[in-house]
This record gives C-alpha cells, sequence and structure tokens, in this order.
C-alpha cells in the first residue's frame, strides 16, 4: 500500500515517500516520514512490515555513523548501499528476516549522484529511477515514457507531480501527501510536501 519513489539528474537525486502509517484497513498516521538520514547526503527509504522498517533502517543508520567515528570519513552511497545489501541477505538467512523495500539515494563527489533499489530478497540494482510499492505497477510506465538522463530538477519535480496525479487518478487507495528531498553536492534539501490534489501538468 506504501509508495517510494527516486529519480536520478544530472547532479542531484529527487526522492519522494508517502506519509501514511497504515495498519489492516486502518490509518494509524498521516505525516509518518518514511526516509532516514545515513549521512549528511545519503538517505534511505524504506517500507514493508512496520516493525521491521524502522528496526533495520536504524541498524543501518547507526552502524553507517558509527563507521564515520572509527575511520574519519563517510560510506559513498554505493558503499552504503552494498553494506545495506549484506546485511539484508544476511538476516534474509536467518531465523529473523526482515521484510522491508527500500531505495537508497545519495551524492557522491566523485561518483555523482547514485540511487539504488533493494528488495526484500536483498536483490540490488542501481537505477536511473526507481519505485516501491503498488503505486510502482501506476508508475513506472510514465518514468519509462518521460524520463531523461539530463533532466533539470524543475523537469524532475514535474515528473514526480505526474507520478502522484496519476496515483490520485487510479490507485483505489487514498495516499494523501508526500514528504519529498533532493539530495545534491550541497547535502540534503527538505522541499515542500506534495498533496494528491494537485494542478495538472502538461505532458
Amino acid at each position: 500500500m506504501e509508495y517510494l519513489l527516486g529519480i536520478t539528474g544530472p547532479d542531484f537525486v529527487l526522492v519522494a515517500s508517502d506519509n501514511v502509517a497504515a495498519s489492516s484497513i486502518i490509518k494509524m498516521k498521516h505525516d509518518y516520514d518514511k526516509m532516514f538520514k545515513l549521512s549528511e547526503k545519503i538517505l534511505l527509504l524504506c517500507v514493508g512490515e512496520a516493525g521491521d522498517t524502522v528496526q533495520f533502517a536504524e541498524y543501518i543508520q547507526k552502524n553507517v555513523q558509527l563507521y564515520k567515528m572509527r575511520n574519519g570519513y563517510e560510506l559513498s552511497p554505493s558503499a552504503a548501499a552494498n553494506f545495506t545489501r549484506k546485511n539484508l541477505a544476511d538476516y534474509l538467512r536467518s531465523r529473523t528476516p526482515y521484510h522491508v523495500n527500500l531505495l537508497l539515494a545519495g551524492y557522491d563527489d566523485t561518483d555523482g549522484p547514485g540511487l539504488f533499489y533493494m528488495d526484500y530478497l536483498s536483490a540490488l540494482a542501481k537505477a536511473p529511477f526507481a519505485a516501491h510499492g503498488y503505486g510502482a505497477f501506476l508508475t513506472l510506465s510514465i518514468l519509462d515514457r518521460h524520463y531523461k538522463p539530463d533532466l533539470t530538477r524543475e523537469e524532475a519535480m514535474d515528473l514526480l507531480k505526474m507520478c502522484i496525479q496519476e496515483l490520485n487518478k487510479r490507485f483505489i487507495l487514498n495516499l494523501p501527501s508526500f514528504t519529498v528531498r533532493l539530495i545534491d553536492k550541497d547535502g540534503i534539501h527538505d522541499l515542500e510536501k506534495l498533496t494528491s490534489s494537485l494542478n495538472p501538468v502538461r505532458r
């Protein structure tokens, strides 16, 4: 029922997540933040079983911070993604697997922006755009049709709005608001929250 989205630009990554925390058919919260800050330029977006998401994401978050304290420098987005994938794979083969789907987005001064898709089976792939949840079935075709590697920040935001409009139009559930953040060479920036009632974007 949850929805995560990431779009990579030439010098940034734009990410969004819905704000609903639900249990079965009950909406528990409508202002829940599903993004976890791993470092100054890395965000982990996490959806799945309610307890698993917080426990696993905070475990990764604290270990990435511990790595910086021990070594004096931060992990790159690629290194953080592989570290996360290794832990998820190890737990998958234990008696206490985590049922979480993840997007890891970040900016590296050497490699530039990076967006990594990870599912609960610990499959990892770097992607120009990615989505998780039922909403992905409705919006990946829009991303595939309109994405281009050199899109500007305004074009990326328009593409994000198109996806949210499609969810509002076709998805049977109501996802009223979305947290939006942008990561670039200057760090993580909070953008204005988006709601389902957006003005149409020209295609």
